[in-house]
């Protein structure tokens, strides 16, 4: 199906604050990290340190990252999966499979701090990009390894995308009805829960390096990162036997943690312990209901489940959506929508905590999600807009490494660059 994107002017993203620099968060700034990833995890990974200030040098094939071509939609001819993940970075094309462009690329780590890459562990060893390799010459270089499944074991030599890492995890057993085949999560969840991590442990390394000097090998996996994020629902089976199966997010220790129909909207509820469970009941107009002793406890509400389920449902049904928000915001009752995307970006609450904004570059509007992170009382913000492939090879190769306009035009002309 083709896809007509629309005028700039018609875009969601026109109507988004311009973003801003917030210089509170260059808190990494005396930190170098050369980012060797493509497609979704580590470039997450290594815009998480850029948001924190860190200088991020995206070392990308002549071709690209893999992100770059994934579309429609596309903005300006660049792809707005790639756009999400990429700010604050600089970009330089570099083919590396060659002793020259190995060259350029060990002179450049030389000058790093961290060192990020998605390749398994043969193409790393293969290049000379692996941990022990790189680390033999530079002790306090931190070398992180983002992959699949871990550098060991019986699959570490198997390449891996978040959705297969979903599958391994048991994500997918549980997400959707019961009457429903498998469902992925709906966005990339191994890969950002992966590439939150690999920067976490940058961050460890980091500060056990200033005590130290030592750096690190770091080894994460998108496998195991995302079973981390099952582990509420892996230990209930390791200390019961009883294994969960797909229920439509019915099934929660909480008794009653479900969505609901109104009159005219679906909507969220969350009843997690009494104090909510008798506000709920004085929302709706019956408090009678709390006061019922065979549904004291959050035990004694998931064996009766069914019926509480039931009467809440009919409940519900005889107001709409918003009253029923209404009601429960003022009884401080955990409850909420059901939104589409373009409901998110319109809710007042996230625009007055400054979650999207816009970059403007070269006349056109690049959007962006910001990190979500508040430091002295202010957004993150941002530093650069997601660069376009090998913008900055001049800066790069000139300015840090010292090459000069000839050198720069004769790797050009062997295509290293």
């Amino acid at each position: 199906m083709k896809i007509t994107p629309l005028p700039a002017e018609e875009l969601p993203s026109s109507n988004l604050p311009v973003g801003h620099v917030n210089e509170s968060f260059r808190i990494l700034s005396n930190v170098r990290v050369v980012d060797l990833t493509t497609s979704i995890a580590g470039p997450y990974a290594t815009m998480l340190l850029s948001d924190f200030g860190a200088e991020v040098i995206k070392v990308e094939r002549p071709a690209g990252d893999d992100a770059r071509h994934w579309g429609p939609p596309f903005l300006d001819g660049e792809s707005l999966w790639f756009l999400s993940v990429n700010r604050n970075k600089k970009s330089l094309s570099l083919d590396y499979s060659g002793e020259e462009g190995r060259q350029v690329l060990a002179e450049l780590i030389d000058t790093a701090d961290v060192v990020v890459t998605n390749q398994l562990s043969s193409v790393q060893k293969k290049l000379g990009l692996d941990a022990a390799t790189l680390r033999a010459s530079r002790s306090r270089l931190i070398h992180v390894s983002l992959t699949g499944f871990g550098l060991t074991g019986p699959r570490a030599g198997l390449p891996c995308y978040d959705l297969i890492a979903e599958g391994y995890s048991g994500v997918m057993d549980l997400t959707g009805p019961a009457d429903a085949e498998p469902q992925k999560v709906g966005a990339p969840a191994a890969d950002m829960l992966a590439g939150a991590d690999a920067a976490m442990a940058v961050l460890a390394a980091l500060h056990r390096r200033a005590a130290t000097g030592h750096g690190a090998s770091i080894d994460v996996s998108l496998t195991e990162s995302m079973i981390r994020f099952m582990s509420p629902r892996i230990l209930p089976y390791l200390g019961s036997g009883e294994v969960s199966r797909r229920t439509g997010g019915r099934d929660s220790v909480i008794a009653i943690y479900q969505t609901f129909e109104t009159q005219d909207l679906p909507m969220t509820l969350g009843l997690g312990n009494d104090a909510i469970w008798r506000r709920f009941w004085e929302a709706v107009e019956h408090p009678e209901e709390a006061a019922a002793v065979h549904l004291a406890t959050n035990a004694d509400r998931r064996l009766h489940r069914g019926e509480i389920v039931a009467r809440i449902q009919q409940i519900l049904l005889t107001q709409p959506r918003s009253e029923w928000l209404r009601r429960f915001a003022a009884a401080k009752v955990p409850a909420g929508p059901i939104y589409r995307l373009d409901e998110v970006v319109a809710d007042e609450h996230f625009q007055a905590r400054s979650t999207f904004y816009r970059v403007v570059k070269d006349g056109r509007d690049v959007p962006q999600v910001a990190l979500g992170i508040h430091m002295d009382g202010k957004p993150a913000g941002f530093f650069s807009p997601p660069p376009r492939l090998g913008e900055h090879r001049e800066e790069i190769l000139g300015q840090l490494l010292g090459y000069d306009e000839q050198a720069i035009t004769e790797l050009q002309a062997k295509g290293v660059i």
